[in-house]
């Protein structure tokens, strides 16, 4: 498919990392775990990977954007990341819908202005307990949501200033920044909403070693591993938004 030929545009999913090859084996990577969430929409999803040089449309070619975890971390400026941060601001600017997940929530709050950096906690692993602030109360993709739900966490940086302008969405006693929302339509999320259960306990298992060598017992994190449905639903409630905000694009085109 030529990307600018497509109408309605498509949603890019850009794929930014891989799981570790015994959970993709078993339960396929991070875009599949994302398309799944997005649930049945009416627009075309195209997966790019910037880091194989993959080309990155112009944002009038493209509906909404959805940015993957990753195993880089945004404060090593590789090329491809700070190329993907400078497209990202300009998506941002156009006001087309963007959903960064936990590298993507840390790149969204560089491209912008704020600052990704090493979490001066350590790791942060396992289900969580969210709790929204008041501000969630009004916004488009997370009103309606319980005010404290589970989600599934897995990273050592963090989005540790949000850029100018941002608003909190979320947080908890060891991530404050959670979630956040910069402008109409760009959000961030720390958690992982495409994680289910068995993602969540494969990263436990990947990480058991170092984990223990931390002091922490992963037996322990893998029994507490519990279903996430609030945090879940994010991925849908997005592909709402976005095909909403295309329908409405299409009117003035």
């Amino acid at each position: 498919m030529n990307i600018e030929d497509a109408l309605p545009h498509p949603l890019v999913i850009v794929k930014a990392g891989d799981t570790f090859d015994e959970l993709r084996n078993e339960h396929g990577d991070f875009e599949h775990w994302i398309a799944e969430g997005l649930g049945d929409t009416c627009l075309p999803v195209v997966v790019l990977d910037p880091r194989r040089g993959d080309t990155l449309p112009a944002p009038a070619q493209l509906s909404a954007v959805v940015l993957s975890g990753s195993h880089s971390m945004v404060s090593h400026r590789e090329d491809w990341s700070e190329a993907t941060a400078a497209w990202l601001a300009s998506v941002v600017r156009q006001g087309k819908p963007v959903l960064g997940i936990c590298w993507g929530h840390q790149l969204l709050a560089h491209s912008l202005g704020g600052e990704a950096d090493d979490h001066p906690g350590g790791l942060e692993i396992g289900t969580v307990t969210v709790s929204l602030t008041d501000a969630s109360t009004d916004d488009p993709l997370f009103q309606g949501l319980p005010r404290e739900f589970p989600a599934n966490v897995v990273h050592r940086q963090s989005a540790l200033r949000l850029p100018p302008g941002a608003v909190r969405l979320a947080g908890n006693a060891f991530e404050p920044h959670q979630a956040f929302r910069v402008g109409e339509r760009a959000w961030g999320v720390q958690f992982h909403p495409e994680f289910d259960a068995a993602a969540m306990r494969g990263y436990v298992d990947a990480l058991a070693e170092d984990l223990r060598a931390e002091g922490v017992d992963p037996d322990a994190l893998r029994e507490d591993v519990r279903a996430t449905p609030a945090a879940a639903q994010l991925l849908g409630r997005f592909a709402r938004l976005a095909e909403a905000q295309d329908a409405t694009a299409s009117r003035l085109r």
